[in-house]
């Protein structure tokens, strides 16, 4: 299922009173492994799905931005000229129209002249669960950064449009993210994933090669909600942070396997194993990319699955409901399976073979109600397109 182009089209129509100009489509994305290693300056393993926020854009012959989605009710309005401001403060823009215009704020910071583009008018539709771990708000960025790269005629490249949406996030939202889910976002590519270099941003396309070993990609996502500008997620990145101050190193990137033993003697015990999950991950990450290469997508389950004990024993991430998804995925079949995101709730994915989809779900299903928790949400998902024109 994606977000159809047209719709959002006719939703603009009906709220502006116009048509648009076009429409932009971001997907959200999975995060097959490298699970807070991008802002350590490491290595992850992200896909595009097929699943999209889209966004319709007219521009307009004032300053005013106004913006309208399918999932609120209140239109936001802005003016350029608020936005054009360099020392724009975490905290000044509220609720999720942060995220568009935290887009236009960034996109003056890479040279784009807010003082004399023209206000525009948008409506945005998503199909991106949200609070799921799939990365509904870059999907909604990046939407943006395409549509006005187009728009305004700013010839920016797709490296350039992530680190707007990095930018954005970190600065008019106030989460704390790295660079992969704009990145994965921007690059996807249909049956590939996107091994990311997140120090030197240096991508390459790698091929899965799911639909030709019969696998699927199965999210089960908690429903258990997640904010990445609160609590945990900033929590980690400061021990990360502290470790590698302690270490004597720019980034845990400076440092490997070889270092865990001193690593182990100097720091204490919370700070180490946040640093040994980094560590471990991002060998891991490279460990899969060699592994696909070689023997193919069927091979990488017990990468995977390290990846999960990996989260929950020592970077603590991990939730109840998560554990008992990629437990009961792993019971009944899959390849491996693992939380995706940045935790504390949202959504599990297992790498599973097509005839086995059915009855995962059911067993997850069940285990969910035995166990007193909500009703999961089971659906497959595709390595698809990256963010473009639709329409």
């Amino acid at each position: 299922m994606t977000t159809s182009p047209r719709s959002t089209a006719d939703s603009f129509a009906a709220r502006y009173n116009r048509a648009p100009d076009g429409v932009w489509q971001g997907p959200g994305r999975v995060n097959l492994i490298g699970e807070h290693t991008d802002y350590n300056d490491g290595f992850v393993l992200p896909f595009a799905i097929d699943r999209t926020t889209a966004v319709a854009v007219a521009a307009r012959d004032d300053r005013t931005v106004r913006v309208s989605s399918d999932f609120a009710d209140a239109v936001a309005t802005v003016s350029l000229d608020d936005l054009d401001d360099p020392q724009l403060a975490a905290g000044t823009l509220s609720g999720w129209s942060a995220y568009p215009f935290g887009v236009v704020w960034a996109l003056r910071h890479f040279g784009a002249d807010l003082a004399s583009a023209p206000g525009f008018d948008a409506h945005v539709a998503s199909d991106v669960p949200t609070g799921a771990g799939l990365s509904s708000s870059a999907a909604l960025m990046c939407a943006i950064a395409v549509a006005l790269n187009d728009e305004w005629q700013l010839g920016f490249d797709a490296q350039t449009l992530a680190r707007v949406g990095q930018l954005a996030e970190n600065k008019a939202v106030g989460a704390p993210t790295g660079i992969m889910d704009e990145s994965a976002s921007l690059f996807g590519r249909r049956d590939a994933a996107v091994f990311l270099d997140c120090r030197s941003l240096d991508s390459e396309v790698i091929d899965l090669g799911l639909e030709q070993s019969g696998l699927e990609i199965l999210v089960m996502n908690t429903r258990v909600d997640h904010a990445h500008a609160t609590g945990g997620y900033a929590a980690r990145r400061a021990s990360c942070e502290k470790g590698a101050r302690l270490m004597g190193v720019a980034s845990l990137r400076d440092i490997d396997s070889d270092d865990l033993p001193r690593a182990e003697r100097e720091l204490d015990d919370e700070t180490f194993r946040r640093v040994r999950h980094i560590i471990t991950e991002n060998q891991r990450v490279l460990d899969t990319v060699r592994t696909l290469r070689t023997d193919g997508p069927g091979a990488i389950g017990a990468l995977v699955n390290a990846s999960h004990l990996s989260m929950r024993d020592d970077f603590e991430i991990s939730v109840p409901e998560l554990d008992l998804a990629v437990e009961t995925a792993q019971a009944n079949g899959a390849v491996g399976a693992r939380m995706t995101g940045g935790g504390f709730g949202g959504a599990a994915v297992a790498l599973i073979s097509s005839d086995r989809v059915g009855q995962t779900t059911d067993a997850v299903t069940h285990a969910f109600a035995d166990a007193g928790f909500r009703e999961p949400e089971c659906f497959t998902v595709h390595p698809a397109d990256g963010a473009g024109r639709a329409l």
